[in-house]
């Protein structure tokens, strides 16, 4: 492919930065790189491989933010990084079996789902930081992760805003720390697909690495947001967030 002017490489780290800053938050940042990356010229193929090698920086500086302050469930995370890995590895297997766009009519319905279900739940229906574990956690943790995962490497869009939703309604977590440990999944299934598209050579790094730049910027700062503006800020991002992809998968259905 030709080489991509400085000012449109720009244009796209701007675009890696306002993504990193939304998907730390509510998920759905490839709602804004994947089409940048189209717009940029890119081939379908190598836009997909070159989005997973930005995007994978913004989990990662969300992830180091959370972590750092101290919303990071440790035990939970020992479980469902390596299912979040594993899970998205086998979906990017399965895309050679299945068509994904045969999934966007249910996904479009999750999607709906999961803005209704975060709009009209009560604020304090989340349990309290020193209460017991919803019975069999670790299990349903285990099973978010791996479901979640193998859906991030094979289709993708909303896996983030389905994580937080997850959490909140399957582990009673508010939605802050939900989004936290999201994160840790959301990093694992995009090394897994990053891994996969780089050995196939579908990562142009040139592109890439600018854009990871600002994805770890947005992303902190992202997760900065989360932690200071809690619950209240990350409901009405993953009410926005999932009825844009889900107004975007309506128009790609027509």
């Amino acid at each position: 492919m030709p080489e991509l002017e400085l000012a449109r490489i720009a244009v796209l780290a701007a675009v890696a930065f306002a993504a990193g800053t939304i998907d730390a938050v509510a998920g759905g940042g490839g709602l804004l790189t994947l089409p940048a990356l189209l717009w940029a010229g890119i081939p379908p193929h190598l836009a997909l491989g070159t989005n997973k090698g930005q995007s994978v920086f913004g989990a990662f500086a969300a992830l180091a933010r959370f972590a750092r302050g101290g919303m990071i469930d440790g035990a939970r995370a020992r479980v469902t990084f390596p299912l979040g890995l594993a899970g998205s590895l086998v979906g990017a297997t399965l895309v050679l079996a299945v068509p994904p766009a045969a999934l966007r009519p249910l996904v479009l319905a999750l999607l709906a789902a999961a803005a209704a279900f975060v709009a009209f739940r009560r604020p304090g229906a989340a349990r309290f930081a020193d209460a017991p574990p919803p019975p069999h956690a670790a299990l349903r943790a285990a099973g978010i992760a791996a479901v979640i995962g193998g859906y991030d490497g094979f289709f993708g869009p909303g896996t983030g805003t389905f994580l937080i939703v997850a959490f909140v309604a399957l582990l009673g977590d508010g939605l802050a720390h939900a989004s936290a440990d999201a994160k840790v999944v959301n990093f694992a299934s995009n090394l897994a697909a990053l891994t996969l598209f780089a050995t196939r050579g579908t990562v142009i790094w040139r592109v890439a690495l600018p854009m990871a730049a600002a994805q770890l910027a947005g992303g902190w700062l992202g997760a900065h947001l989360a932690i200071r503006r809690g619950d209240a800020l990350v409901r009405r991002a993953v009410v926005a967030v999932s009825l844009a992809l889900a107004a975007k998968l309506a128009l790609d259905l027509r």
